[in-house]
């Protein structure tokens, strides 16, 4: 079966990538630029929070190894999806919480895995449910990432490996 894609925001991309490329039976991640209103943007535009890019990992992988289920459940084990354009310290729209779709199938199985997440009562603080505030969107252009924030994380820690 030919590789599948999908795409996902969840903070900073670095991070992210790690998470997925750690994933049996992803073949590739591309970090990169998503959802926003202008083409081809570069790393400093998108943080200036004014392009409406978030910043976004496109994923390939092997449907017969693993399914797009089980990526919606390393996006939602990731982060944190109630917090509205924020992750940790990286605070501005381009850090917000969002799932790209490719297909029909991918939407309803991305709201699925939202409602369940919601009805699980795992962001329940005492009486107060805190709210899922993911974005689910039809992918548009993703524009990879400039060279050296691909692999970030992975590279930065060959350079550290003779610590």
């Amino acid at each position: 079966m030919a590789p599948a894609k999908a795409m996902f925001g969840a903070g900073c991309f670095w991070g992210v990538e790690e998470a997925f490329r750690a994933v049996p039976g992803v073949i590739n991640t591309t970090v990169g630029y998503a959802g926003g209103m202008i083409e081809n943007p570069g790393y400093e535009e998108v943080c200036s929070g004014e392009t409406g890019h978030a910043e976004t990992v496109l994923v390939e992988y092997d449907p017969d190894r693993i399914s797009y289920e089980d990526l919606l459940a390393k996006f939602w084990e990731i982060h944190d999806p109630t917090t509205r354009d924020r992750q940790g310290p990286d605070i501005g729209s381009q850090y917000r919480s969002i799932i790209f779709y490719f297909t029909p199938e991918q939407e309803q199985a991305a709201q699925k895995s939202m409602q369940e997440l919601e009805e699980s009562g795992k962001y329940r603080v005492g009486n107060y449910r805190r709210p899922v505030v993911t974005e689910i969107l039809a992918a548009g252009p993703f524009y990879p990432a400039e060279e050296y924030h691909q692999r970030y994380l992975e590279k930065r820690q060959s350079r550290l490996s003779w610590r």
